[in-house]
């Protein structure tokens, strides 16, 4: 089965596309490497001692996408690409309006246009904007407070008219909740541009002397310790929901929505003892404002993806501290020194 993965070069993209070749998956990858790097290509190979298709491609590039599409029969879809950083989007509005909602457009008109009706996108927890209740089952209400999440809960709109068009189409919307840690090998794992935008690589990236201190973004939430508490899920367990996704496109049950999370919650500071428990290493912090956007919780109800897709989370919180540490230990500048090999 022919598997086109667009941003399969970024963190959960390559993480997927590991699974995907272990479970004998065609892959084909296409990636504007804007906010990945080639070698976690690379990486790809060495972990699973097998080959795969990469083009470098944008997805805002009609002409080159077609002519791909021209020349490859895909059976399916994984769309990953996209930007992510919530307060990026809150500064650059119509720069995530375009990346994400305008290249989505593109890319169905292509897979419609070739009749290719299998798709699994990489939605997320922002939709459920500050959600009344936790944990978050999947028919909760949809709002979104800042225009990255705004930007997926448009997606998911639009992937929704499009069934109700033509329910010739199997699409499954994955709401992720926060992903950390990385390859158990410690060859893939985040390796964000510039400060991280998210707590994991922030914490390692503190841990390795490349950061001098960890800020948290607020201590004044209505939660415990004062910080906001999320549902943090290893890439590896969200990567094989993808899987799981994909074997349920078989069963053309048109459009399905699961939630990928643990359903369990901990908070900033939660997670910066439990990295210094896991790995030894103290991390010093500060507190600052709050972010625009950000939220006091969110946590999932992941039972349906449990009953429907047979997937449940793994890895436990350690396990997700020690690979991110492992990972950035034998990567102290991420994929940027490739001749490092580890």
């Amino acid at each position: 089965m022919k598997i086109l993965v667009t941003g399969g070069a970024g963190y959960i993209g390559s993480h997927t596309v590991v699974e995907l070749l272990d479970n004998n998956y065609e892959v084909v990858i296409v990636d504007n490497l804007c906010n990945s790097k080639e070698e976690s290509l690379h990486r790809i190979k060495r972990i699973t001692k097998k080959d795969f298709t990469f083009e470098k491609i944008d997805l805002l590039n009609g002409a080159a996408l077609d002519r791909f599409f021209q020349q490859n029969k895909f059976e399916a879809v994984i769309h990953f690409a996209g930007l992510k950083a919530v307060g990026e989007s809150v500064k650059l509005p119509l720069k995530y309006y375009e990346n994400n909602v305008t290249a989505t457009i593109q890319l169905c008109q292509l897979m419609q246009k070739y009749n290719i009706k299998n798709l699994v996108f990489s939605s997320s927890a922002t939709v459920y904007g500050d959600p009344q209740q936790v944990p978050i089952k999947e028919d909760f209400p949809r709002s979104a407070t800042n225009p990255y999440g705004r930007t997926k809960l448009i997606i998911e709109d639009i992937l929704q008219d499009l069934y109700r068009s033509d329910q010739e189409w199997n699409i499954i919307l994955l709401r992720y909740f926060n992903p950390i840690g990385a390859h158990p090998s410690g060859l893939i794992g985040e390796d964000p541009n510039g400060i991280p935008n998210n707590l994991m690589p922030f914490i390692s990236q503190v841990a390795i002397g490349k950061l001098p201190e960890l800020s948290i973004y607020g201590n004044d939430y209505p939660t415990p310790d004062g910080t906001g508490i999320r549902d943090y899920i290893h890439v590896v367990d969200l990567a094989k929901g993808h899987v799981c996704a994909l074997q349920k496109l078989k069963d053309k049950s048109g459009l399905q929505v699961f939630n990928l999370g643990t359903g369990q919650g901990y908070s900033v500071l939660d997670i910066v003892k439990a990295f210094k428990k896991a790995t030894g290493v103290d991390i010093p912090y500060k507190i600052v404002g709050r972010r625009p956007g950000d939220i006091a919780r969110c946590y999932a109800d992941a039972g349906k993806a449990a009953r429907i897709l047979k997937w449940q989370a793994k890895f436990g919180l350690e396990q997700m501290c020690k690979h991110t540490w492992n990972w950035q230990k034998k990567n102290p500048k991420g994929y940027d020194h490739p001749n490092e090999r580890n």
